[in-house]
């Protein structure tokens, strides 16, 4: 069965815009999971610019009474992260690029530019028993070297599709799925989905879907009235 996984890292981009200590992703993670998602996905950044380790720790906790929700934590291939890694255990560790310049990863993680540091890298999360995936672009020679240094999955950037939703853009990230299962590789696939292009791959032969900042924005729109209309109770004695 197809997993959905909730990245909710953008509560945590709203609650850090004023220091302060609400919205609480941990909060949305269990409102998530009550919706019905596969499993919650958090990207503990260097400069911890939205979810932070405390969040990490909390959102891990909970998840652990749940067996059947996966936490993912996507990180960089630092010391530090595997340090964090080793301790908190979480269910799925992604390794993804990371620019502090950036406002949301840009591409998939370049395996070939740095095969050797990655091969240590994975060998280093499997000896914590943690399983591994690599977000990646749509390329067969990344997703064979992937394979090689030991990867158990692989995600597939869905980013240019989601810019662009053409049947081309589509092909690609179905041939790269498929590549990736023959060489004995699990398969997920994320970045840039929304309401509007999601069917089509969700259609695809994949195991989880990692998707965030549309389902968060959403989130605003949807919720906001039911929020006003409480607030309005507290503050309205006459209000009916």
């Amino acid at each position: 069965m197809l997993k959905l996984c909730i990245n909710i890292d953008h509560i945590a981009t709203v609650r850090e815009a004023r220091k302060t200590i609400e919205p609480d992703p941990i909060i949305g993670a269990k409102l998530a999971i009550e919706g019905g998602a596969n499993g919650i996905t958090v990207h503990l950044r260097e400069d911890r610019r939205h979810i932070n380790d405390r969040d990490v720790l909390l959102i891990s906790q909970h998840i652990s009474t749940l067996p059947h929700i996966l936490f993912t934590l996507e990180m960089a291939a630092t010391d530090e992260m595997l340090s964090i890694a080793s301790k908190v255990k979480p269910g799925l560790v992604t390794l993804v690029p990371e620019k502090r310049q950036e406002l949301t990863t840009e591409g998939g993680l370049n395996i070939n530019a740095q095969k050797q540091h990655l091969a240590k890298y994975l060998e280093n999360l499997h000896k914590h028993s943690l399983t591994v995936s690599i977000f990646i672009n749509a390329d067969k020679e990344q997703i064979k070297t992937a394979k090689d240094i030991g990867a158990d999955f692989i995600e597939v950037h869905t980013g240019p599709y989601a810019e662009n939703p053409n049947e081309s853009e589509l092909n690609k990230v179905k041939e790269a799925i498929e590549y990736a299962q023959s060489i004995g590789l699990k398969t997920n696939a994320g970045h840039g989905l929304n309401y509007e292009n999601i069917k089509a791959i969700a259609k695809l032969n994949i195991e989880q879907l990692h998707i965030g900042h549309s389902v968060i924005s959403r989130a605003v729109m949807i919720g906001i009235k039911e929020a006003v209309t409480e607030m309005k109770k507290l503050t309205d004695f006459n209000f009916k």
